[in-house]
């Protein structure tokens, strides 16, 4: 399902147009965006929990050279999937 799908069932499911569908779909991904980039993290219950994770420097191999190189440190955001949703997939 890509975002054009996910709107239209939004607004099937909701009662909503699909313009209001697409502010609501474009207002939940913003405030997830702003809360992890503050560092929160956004917990739905039952659905699951949005975070943000820092991974380590480390060593990686370039494929093309096979010489060692650096990985820069960075954060990473991820989604751990709730258990409602972890058994309504799974039914």
């Amino acid at each position: 399902m890509n975002k054009a799908e996910l709107i239209s069932a939004m607004a099937e499911k909701a009662g909503l147009t699909k313009a209001d569908a697409k502010k609501a779909l474009d207002a939940f991904t913003g405030c997830v965006t702003d809360a992890l980039k503050a560092g929160d993290k956004v917990v739905l219950v039952g659905f699951g929990t949005f975070a943000v994770s820092e991974r380590a420097e480390r060593t990686g191999v370039n494929p093309a050279t096979k010489q060692a190189i650096k990985i820069a440190a960075k954060k990473v955001a991820k989604f751990k999937v709730g258990a409602e949703l972890a058994d309504a997939v799974e039914a």
